[in-house]
């Protein structure tokens, strides 16, 4: 994948303004619906709370790469990384779908006692990010390497990380919005069921 730096963080910009109204429209819903589980899928604040922990290692790292990168020769042209690309594209929700995969112990909310301040949390980490994408303009998105959570052996070029963070990010607020249509469509079911008998 070859990108102008810049269209390429404001897509990720305007992926994560898009996952941030979506939340925002959380924050009115009662709790018992946020906090609300189908088996072993997390629910709405569980998804987030799994985003919260992700950003607490992400948005350090990349802030770490704008201080310590030096602005000389920068390229304007953004080219991914064979791992780096893999990696974003098995993150992206595409048509509607994700690929399942099972989460690292320690990025695991289930059992976390969650409450409506995972969601201002999470609303913080994307100002946050947002303020990141911006200053990532004046860096060599192809040259700068940033680490990822999943192991210290591997870095990524800077841009397939900001794709991968990203990425994930809409993942998860996609879950998260399938969590309420599945709630929906149970209380239906059983609104349906209670008519037949009633």
């Amino acid at each position: 994948m070859q990108i102008e730096n810049n269209q390429l963080i404001d897509d990720l910009l305007w992926r994560m303004e898009c996952c941030k109204r979506t939340v925002k429209e959380f924050e009115i819903l009662p709790i018992n619906r946020l906090q609300f589980k189908n088996g072993e899928r997390w629910s709405v604040l569980e998804c987030l709370e799994h985003l919260n922990l992700y950003g607490d290692f992400y948005l350090v790292e990349i802030e770490k790469q704008i201080m310590t990168t030096p602005r000389k020769k920068i390229s304007t042209r953004f080219k991914s990384g064979i791992l780096g690309n893999y990696f974003a594209n098995l993150m992206e929700v595409k048509d509607g779908k994700i690929t399942k995969m099972k989460s690292p112990k320690d990025k695991n909310p289930s059992s976390s006692r969650l409450s409506i301040t995972t969601i201002s949390r999470f609303l913080k980490q994307q100002e946050q990010l947002a303020s990141l994408l911006n200053q990532c303009r004046g860096l060599d998105l192809t040259k700068t390497k940033a680490a990822i959570s999943l192991t210290n052996l591997v870095k990524l070029r800077l841009g397939d990380t900001l794709r991968f963070y990203c990425y994930h990010i809409e993942r998860h607020v996609f879950q998260a919005e399938r969590a309420l249509e599945e709630q929906d469509r149970m209380i239906k079911e059983l609104e349906n069921r209670q008519v037949e008998h009633g």
